[in-house]
């Protein structure tokens, strides 16, 4: 039978487990509602974009073998309707001629993003980025790249590889607040991906204690245990 001290005890530590960490538990809730309310393809700005663009058959390309590299890995892009070779995820070469493209030209990436984004969307400016930090919406993608900017309510940003020519993101409203709130779930507030960072390890754990105390509490505290483990007693 747990003596007065204890009761005492258990109380304490449920009610500052609670006041720790209420506020994630609240966040965890309403992050959580928000992700399964949410169509994950629309947060991924799919309905901004035109279905995929149709496979082109190319004649007259070069053979691979006349590029100068070591060849690992190779993919065709297309850019202003001429095929180019993207080699080893780092070299783009003209695969009619054999030149090598060190960068696209925004005028290039226009073409790219035209080519995939919807035709109702109005482009407000492109920018070239050449460096974001661990919050950037573009975080964790190939720099430096074109970011289209369009008029739209939702603040539309399209994003395109200056390197290879490759449409890469959507970013949109609705996504930033899914990316906010993902953050505080995961609790990762450096970079926002890491999901088992050492701070939301000790708070799932803290969860775990506060729901057990929880139990603890309810038990001491139930007129109907105490009559059965009185009588049993």
């Amino acid at each position: 039978m747990l003596t007065q001290k204890k009761s005492w005890l258990i109380r304490k530590t449920h009610r500052y487990l609670g006041l720790i960490i209420g506020v994630q538990f609240l966040a965890w809730t309403i992050s959580g509602l928000y992700f399964s309310w949410t169509n994950i393809d629309e947060i991924h700005g799919d309905h901004f974009r035109k279905k995929l663009p149709p496979t082109f058959v190319y004649e007259n390309l070069i053979n691979i073998d006349s590029i100068p590299r070591e060849i690992n890995n190779i993919s065709l892009v297309e850019i202003l309707n001429i095929p180019f070779y993207w080699v080893n995820k780092k070299y783009l070469y003209n695969a009619r001629n054999g030149d090598f493209k060190n960068e696209i030209s925004k005028e290039e990436a226009l073409w790219v993003s035209k080519k995939y984004m919807k035709e109702d969307l109005k482009v407000l400016k492109v920018e070239k980025i050449k460096k974001v930090d661990n919050h950037h919406e573009y975080r964790g993608n190939p720099l430096p790249a074109y970011a289209i900017f369009y008029d739209h309510p939702q603040n539309i940003v399209a994003y395109v590889d200056a390197k290879s020519g490759i449409f890469q993101k959507v970013r949109y409203s609705s996504w930033r607040i899914f990316d906010f709130l993902w953050m505080g779930h995961i609790m990762d507030y450096q970079g926002r991906d890491n999901f088992n960072n050492l701070l939301l390890r000790i708070f799932s754990l803290f969860g775990i204690f506060t729901v057990v105390s929880g139990f603890l509490l309810w038990g001491i505290t139930s007129p109907t245990l105490r009559k059965i483990f009185k009588y049993n007693g």
